[in-house]
């Protein structure tokens, strides 16, 4: 039977007037993994930072297991400004010391992409201080992960990661025995992590069994029988359930659901997206040209990205932009937005952007455009548009339109200033979208939205008729909403992806092989330089593991040593003679570790 970690008894805690968790009761046991949805706002973040006892509730109780070991992952990390990444991280741990483990590298190499740090000035030596909120983030998660806990809470552990990263995450908290609890709104990470999932809305936390997969399921299922939930959030949950039953292949033969319970309640749920429709649509909004590349060559300063690129976005066309961090996505849309702003005056370094007649183009940067913090939610949307045409015959004013973006008609008259980071992001769609744009450039479009607002994202966008690029490190919405990958491998050139992200992933596992082999048979022709042979080179790393060995009991020797000293502080004697066994354990280690060194700069 499964031992009980932590115990949520009747938690009520209400913010103002609103409650937000109103008498829950919930456990974690050994091995468990759960995922936490609901909208923003609703209370996810408290529930965690309460389970976590960062925050007491109102009323009801929190109770550990004896002697639990929790790490919690925080949107606000603790790190010290002045501190190295090797001093938070491997806690000043000498090279030697931790590139021996195996765990160490691997979390290392997942989270910042090799084992130099590559993107980090001075690599483990640089201060953390003057580094990035994503940066400091991902450093915060792997000290976390360094350690061994019984209960790892985590709070957006993909923000700031790219597809890559969450892939590799994904893959190591599966093989950890620690119990998890994780808010994240990545859909496609919650399949691959989670076997329950905690549902929070309005004071209320339902309980699923199953990973996102089998949520949808039984919340659409529960939704027809019970028929308690109004139809249009009845809808969105079937009509996302039928595309995870129809539209993913690597997904529909995860679900632990009866498939025919699923068939027989999508049976009247339409595709999507009618492709052939929206496309003739499209042709007639936007003509035959939409943006033509021509050897177009892209810099951001003196640093080169895309050398010679031809390529063409056509009407109707919904792109997935995949990439390593840095290989030019954002400055490519860029580039692209610029020549439209300048009806082709402003062109890149190389080659020649050309852009339709008809084009409208609408780009949602990462950045969230700045509004005056006294406008009222809906004035900030009619200052752009009363009404809009959302293709197929969708035609809605632009309270209707703030309705299905999850703003009631009390939150309507919200002043812009008291949003949230989430809430601003979803305002910034409403307003490009308002303005009736036939092509759309999304960069990071999910950053901050809750999953019941990618839900209606995804919905609105299904019907609309243009030419889409979307840049996004959340799989399920690239995967969602767009019908063509293209990646940027980072070698200057784009890539046409016919099986979408899965081989994204394929193609950098297979580059990393092949830099490592690469990496692997430059050593022998260095050896040769040095005067080594091939069976030198072995003979070498052998004496080198086997100081390692030693080097490492030396160590338990030294610790045991301390403790002792410290037991027998009121002992003169016997102080006096632990000192020396020290001393002596240190001077040994001392010359070990420089036999070590000197192999290693030879191999």
């Amino acid at each position: 039977m499964a031992v009980n970690l932590a115990t949520i008894e009747s938690v009520s805690k209400v913010y103002g007037t609103r409650a937000l968790l109103d008498g829950v009761s919930l456990g974690v046991s050994e091995g468990d993994r759960i995922g936490v949805v609901g909208r923003n706002g609703d209370g996810k973040t408290t529930l965690i930072r309460m389970l976590a006892k960062l925050e007491e509730p109102d009323s009801g109780r929190i109770t550990w297991s004896g002697g639990l070991q929790l790490a919690v992952l925080t949107q606000h990390d603790s790190l010290d400004p002045k501190a190295t990444i090797r001093h938070e991280v491997i806690a000043d741990r000498a090279d030697h010391e931790w590139l021996g483990d195996a765990r160490i590298r691997d979390i290392i190499q997942g989270l910042f992409g090799g084992l130099d740090l590559p993107g980090f000035a001075d690599g483990l030596d640089t201060v953390i201080g003057p580094l990035s909120g994503g940066e400091r983030r991902r450093i915060a998660l792997a000290k976390l992960l360094l350690g061994e806990w019984d209960l790892i809470v985590l709070d957006e552990p993909t923000n700031h990661l790219d597809v890559e990263g969450i892939a590799w995450l994904a893959k190591h908290l599966q093989g950890r025995r620690s119990g998890l609890v994780c808010v994240t709104h990545d859909r496609w990470f919650l399949d691959q992590v989670c076997t329950r999932m905690w549902d929070v809305q309005r004071g209320e936390v339902r309980e699923y069994e199953g990973g996102y997969s089998d949520y949808v399921f039984a919340r659409a299922e529960r939704s027809r029988i019970e028929a308690t939930e109004e139809q249009k959030r009845q809808n969105l949950a079937r009509k996302e359930l039928a595309w995870l039953r129809r539209g993913a292949p690597a997904r529909t033969s995860k679900p632990r659901y009866r498939i025919e319970a699923a068939n027989a309640l999508i049976a009247d749920v339409p595709e999507p997206r009618d492709k052939s429709e929206l496309m003739k649509f499209a042709n007639a909004r936007l003509g035959r040209t939409v943006f033509d590349l021509e050897d177009v060559t892209v810099k951001a300063g003196e640093k080169l990205l895309l050398e010679r690129l031809t390529w063409q976005l056509g009407p109707g066309d919904r792109i997935g932009l995949l990439g390593v961090n840095g290989a030019g996505k954002t400055s490519l849309l860029r580039a692209m937005q610029a020549a439209y702003a300048t009806d082709g005056d402003v062109q890149p370094a190389g080659g020649v952007i050309k852009v339709g007649k008809t084009v409208r183009l609408a780009y949602l940067s990462q950045e969230v455009a700045e509004l005056d913090p006294t406008t009222r939610v809906l004035q900030a949307v009619e200052q752009v548009r009363g009404r809009v045409d959302l293709g197929k015959g969708r035609e809605m004013s632009a309270g209707q339109l703030c309705e299905q973006f999850g703003f009631g008609k009390d939150k309507q008259w919200t002043p812009v200033g008291d949003l949230s980071g989430g809430e601003r992001r979803r305002l910034q769609l409403l307003r490009l979208l308002m303005d009736e744009p036939n092509v759309l450039f999304l960069d990071e479009p999910t950053n901050d939205l809750d999953i019941e607002t990618l839900n209606q994202l995804e919905d609105v966008l299904d019907g609309w008729p243009g030419s889409m690029v979307v840049i996004s490190h959340d799989r399920f919405f690239i995967e969602r909403t767009t019908d063509t990958a293209y990646a940027l491998l980072g070698d200057r050139r784009m890539r046409m992806l016919p099986n979408g992200v899965d081989e994204y992933l394929e193609r950098r596992t297979a580059m990393a092989e092949a830099a490592a082999a690469a990496a692997a048979a430059q050593v022998p022709a260095a050896v040769e330089t040095a005067g080594l042979s091939a069976g030198d080179l072995r003979a070498a790393k052998k004496e080198m593991q086997k100081l390692e060995r030693q080097i490492a009991k030396l160590d338990q020797q030294e610790s045991k040593l301390h403790a002792q000293l410290a037991e027998h502080a009121a002992d003169f004697s016997k102080v006096a003679e632990l000192d020396a066994q020290l001393r002596k354990v240190r001077e040994e280690k001392e010359e070990l570790e420089m036999a070590w060194l000197e192999l290693a700069e030879q191999v």
